[in-house]
């Protein structure tokens, strides 16, 4: 069954997914000037010249996204989570360090996937001097100019590579939001064969990833609802370590 809002008429459904994402704002596109030729299937209507998604054809996409992040999980598979956006860093952060993924909130830095062995040196980098750093090695081994110059040298790893630390090998996927804005790490992607997963608003080309999800990627209700449904599956379905399978054993033992 479900209802029909008055203003917009998009149908809420039964489950309730629907009923959600209106009230989080995902239906909210840009105006008809800005939609990407191949995102004309996924709008519904217009109000006040504002373009709207069909949430119907936006939950099945969803769906779509959330049985593909449950097979990554039940593999235990790293999903690294990209985003260049104000209103999505800390969002897209603190889902990444919740699920101990990897992460970039902020500025893409070239080659990160096509050029990994030396992304790899880098980060090996900073843990080596944050080990350093906390075990005090850095105070006996060093001068404090030298020291001044590390810390430096710390801040600037830790900008550009502090999310990645968890990344010891290319990840299985990637979640974007905005495929549009981020189009480096999602061409990157492509050269490595690596799916990715977008919340793509209606500039951006279907195309553009394996798993598209069109609704509002610049609100920040939109963006919590799609990031945490995404997350809370992987949470749900995430392989258990073996080592921690074998200690229970033993528990019960």
């Amino acid at each position: 069954m479900g209802t029909i809002d008055m203003d917009t008429g998009i149908k809420m459904s039964g489950s309730g997914t629907i009923q959600r994402m209106f009230e989080a704002g995902a239906h909210f596109a840009y105006s008809k000037a800005r939609r990407h030729p191949t995102a004309q299937p996924y709008i519904f209507g217009v109000k006040d010249k504002v373009e709207i998604f069909d949430l119907e054809k936006t939950e099945k996409l969803l769906q779509e996204a959330i049985e593909f992040i449950i097979s990554l999980a039940k593999e235990g598979k790293q999903v690294l989570f990209v985003t260049g956006k104000n209103e999505a860093r800390d969002m897209v952060k603190n889902t990444a360090l919740s699920l101990d993924m990897p992460y970039v909130a902020g500025r893409w830095i070239g080659g990160t996937l096509t050029n990994f062995d030396e992304i790899k040196k880098r980060i090996a980098r900073l843990e080596t001097l944050i080990g350093e750093r906390e075990k005090g090695e850095l105070a006996r081994k060093y001068t404090k100019r030298e020291q001044l110059l590390l810390g430096r040298e710390i801040a600037s790893l830790e900008a550009a590579f502090g999310g990645l630390t968890p990344m010891k090998e290319l990840p299985a996927a990637l979640f974007v939001i905005d495929t549009k804005r981020e189009h480096i790490p999602v061409e990157e992607a492509k050269k490595r064969n690596i799916p990715v997963i977008a919340l793509m608003n209606s500039d951006c080309d279907v195309g553009s990833a394996e798993y598209p999800i069109f609704a509002n990627d610049a609100g920040t209700q939109s963006i919590g609802f799609f990031t945490h449904a995404l997350a809370d599956a992987y949470k749900k379905h995430k392989a258990v370590p073996r080592a921690a399978l074998e200690k229970k054993d033993e528990t019960e033992k």
